[in-house]
């Protein structure tokens, strides 16, 4: 349980906090990182990391994770005498359910960074619509006073509609597509078409009547203010904030979705090395498991160290090592795609250690019938966690000074198992 504790809080102070020194890159005026550029030095305000917004969901993850170690905390939380077996068993199922759930969230990225994309291309389309709608239409589509003008909307539903039959068929919109100039991506204008047909056109009728279309661009133009709520009055500089907004959104995606996308030549011998490397490691873990405990114990007796101690600050610096080696090498290329991933395998390494590893542990205890006594090892668990899942869960922009944050934990979480173990009598 030492050992838990100190490699899930070693990755997240010691092993983050390097990171973000080993990753640093010069601030721009808004903040934003400049790749490979590491011009101020130590600046704590003028250099630092970022990230993408995939690696923040990464660390709410992370956060969620921490669940099990509450649920079988209850009974000392509310002082029960009785239940501490169905905690253990409830907080096992938790465990394993965490686990298959964040297995089938691995799995089917991919499918949801393409459904991402999709929807990406599908706003930088229609960004580009509107764009060329109020550069080209007699009127602006919104007020000053960002109201739409259902009359201009109007207006270009009839320009659209070259025969005139009151409704926009495919070719014709297709045909206005054609006319719309996409320099920044290259654009395949019959996907684009069938997206935006399938966006207006609610009734399924292979066409989009006027309703429909006033209905669809009113949506697309409550979701540009939204995404340039601060860009001030809605002029014709609020659609360019729009497109280029969207631009850059799905930019970003087509990039991580081109670096995810690599092509695996030959995917069963690719699973079968996979499987084998993995029933490998777990033989290994077992066969080493039991005299590294006994090693432990006895370099504890001979030093009268306690042995958490041992397993909480030595053990993990070695169990962690290649893990440690591995992204202190990405974040050192200094770019936003390499520290995302570096910062992803931190949080997806401490994911694993409060789902799989735990699940393990609680397994052996129930089944053994075992006492669960590790209220201290749970409580800095969960706090470094939480602390740690909140500050990154909700920004991608970490300043230099944020490494410290992180080292602070790490002396913090020792004195207060200290504090709690021995002067409390927790243990």
């Amino acid at each position: 349980m030492g050992l838990l504790a100190g490699s899930t809080i070693m990755l997240l102070t010691i092993l983050w906090g390097s990171c973000v020194i080993v990753g640093k890159c010069d601030l721009s005026e808004d903040s934003t990182t400049i790749d490979s550029q590491d011009t101020k030095a130590f600046s704590l305000f003028g250099s630092g990391v970022s990230t993408d917004l995939q690696t923040s969901y990464a660390a709410r993850i992370m956060a969620i994770s921490v669940l099990p170690f509450i649920v079988v905390q209850i009974p000392q939380i509310l002082k029960l005498q009785s239940g501490h077996r169905l905690t253990l068993l409830l907080g096992l199922i938790v465990a394993v359910l965490l686990l298959l759930t964040y297995c089938l969230y691995q799995i089917f990225q991919p499918w949801i960074q393409r459904r991402k994309l999709e929807y990406s291309r599908l706003k930088h389309v229609m960004s580009g619509l509107l764009k060329h709608a109020q550069m080209h239409t007699f009127g602006h589509l919104v007020d000053d006073d960002g109201t739409p003008n259902v009359s201009v909307i109007e207006k270009l539903f009839h320009k659209i509609d070259l025969d005139n039959d009151g409704k926009i068929g495919r070719g014709e919109l297709q045909a206005f597509i054609v006319g719309v100039n996409f320099e920044d991506i290259e654009l395949d204008t019959n996907l684009a078409t069938d997206q935006v047909m399938a966006d207006f056109d609610r009734s399924r009728n292979s066409s989009i009547e006027k309703g429909e279309f006033v209905d669809g661009v009113l949506r697309w133009l409550e979701e540009a203010k939204r995404v340039v709520a601060g860009s001030g009055a809605y002029s014709k500089k609020f659609m360019d904030d729009f497109h280029i907004t969207t631009g850059e959104e799905h930019n970003a995606l087509l990039d991580k979705h081109e670096d995810d996308g690599e092509s695996i030549e030959n995917p069963t011998w690719t699973c079968f090395k996979a499987i084998s490397l993995l029933l490998l490691g777990t033989a290994m873990a077992a066969a080493f498991a039991d005299p590294l405990v006994d090693a432990v114990h006895n370099f504890s007796s001979a030093t009268s160290i306690p042995s958490f101690f041992i397993s909480f600050i030595a053990m993990p610096l070695a169990t962690n090592s290649s893990e440690a080696v591995s992204a202190i090498i990405f974040a050192s290329r200094k770019k936003q795609r390499t520290l995302s991933l570096t910062f992803s395998e931190v949080y997806g390494g401490v994911t694993m250690n409060n789902t799989l590893c735990l699940a393990v542990f609680l397994a052996l205890v129930y089944v053994r019938g075992l006492t669960w006594d590790f209220s201290s090892e749970v409580l800095v668990i969960f706090l470094v966690c939480i602390i740690m899942g909140l500050f990154t869960s909700f920004r991608t922009k970490f300043p230099l000074w944020t490494c410290f944050v992180a080292f602070l934990l790490y002396p913090l979480s020792l004195i207060l198992v200290y504090i709690l173990d021995y002067k409390f009598g927790w243990s």
